[in-house]
């Protein structure tokens, strides 16, 4: 190669692919690469061959050259990658800080809403006791009730982030009956007197799920929350739940307005909340629902319904067995 090209050329060439080994690798495999990449040339390209001596002064000139530049190019690559790091680094803390003020503002008017409603009907009920009517302290009362549940909603959705960022989440598996865990979380649901109708249709042959209980419970209540935030009253929410080959299918489906195309890819984002809408919250309730049901090895999935609405459908693989005794174990 060296008679058709000439030994220089051949130098180039080694030169651009010891540039090209900077563009991938960090500074010492480029040292190493750039080394080798001289002797390489000077042992079998250059006169005298198959020996490290170099015959004329040009060559040496340019032996040292060739070697000058390869660590000059990798320093620099070097340099330049560490500072497009250090750029991404910034521009993440940057938007880290964003993120907390979002979050801080947010839970500044979700604290302090509920918060300012519990103490201002307190004081009525305190102060104005004898010119309250039963009716009055009843209202009081479902005043307090609601802005209760609320605060507690906030406070567990942060809660439950702050487990899904700690990393450290794992799944508490155990045989779990079905339909236990949605009767359970539609009865907490309906607590909160829901304008919405539910309806439940489970498969009566569905067989125990080897699961985690606690999760799959906030994972259908905060879903089922979402749908009675963002439908009108007397909606209709509908629960489907089946089995597949070992995988448990859930299916949640409102007659609602659905959600606007352009933001379906986000609303399992965390803080995201939708654009235009009176309803408040901090946007961790879906990105909650997305985290623990990935920790339990599933998947959960939004489509608008042609007819109107939206369904999430949940899929998640676990054991399953047919034997009830085995719920205890």
């Amino acid at each position: 190669m060296s008679s058709i090209l000439g030994y220089r050329v051949l130098g180039f060439i080694l030169l651009i692919s010891v540039s090209f080994v900077a563009m991938v690798f960090d500074i010492l495999p480029v040292l190493l690469a750039a080394i080798l990449s001289a002797l390489i040339w000077d042992f079998f390209f250059i006169p005298p061959y198959y020996t490290f001596q170099v015959s004329s002064t040009e060559d040496s000139i340019l032996l040292l050259m060739y070697f000058i530049i390869a660590m000059v190019n990798a320093a620099l690559t070097y340099k330049l990658r560490r500072m497009e790091k250090a750029a991404i680094l910034k521009e993440e803390k940057e938007n880290t800080v964003k993120l907390y003020n979002t979050l801080l503002n947010s839970l500044s008017h979700e604290l302090r809403t509920p918060i300012a409603a519990i103490i201002a009907a307190t004081d009525n009920l305190q102060s104005g006791t004898s010119k309250l009517t039963a009716q009055n302290k009843n209202e009081l009362v479902g005043e307090i009730a609601k802005a209760s549940f609320r605060l507690n909603q906030q406070v567990e959705n942060l809660l439950n982030m702050s487990r899904l960022e700690s990393g450290f989440i794992q799944p508490k598996k155990d045989w779990c009956d079905i339909n236990e865990i949605v009767y359970e979380t539609v009865n907490r649901l309906e607590e909160n007197n829901i304008t919405q109708a539910i309806r439940i249709n489970i498969n009566p042959d569905i067989p125990l799920f080897k699961l985690d209980k606690g999760m799959l419970e906030q994972v259908l209540y905060n879903i089922l929350i979402n749908a009675t935030l963002y439908t009108p009253p007397k909606s209709i929410i509908s629960i489907i739940a089946q089995d597949h080959a070992d995988v448990l299918e859930v299916v949640i489906e409102d007659n609602g307005a659905g959600f606007p195309s352009n933001e379906l890819e986000n609303v399992f984002d965390k803080f995201y909340r939708l654009k235009n809408t009176r309803t408040g919250g901090t946007g961790l309730g879906l990105s909650i629902v997305k985290g623990f049901t990935e920790a339990m090895g599933g998947s959960v999935s939004l489509r608008n319904v042609a007819s109107g609405g939206a369904r999430f459908t949940i899929d998640i693989p676990a054991e399953t067995s047919y034997l009830k005794n085995l719920k205890n174990e």
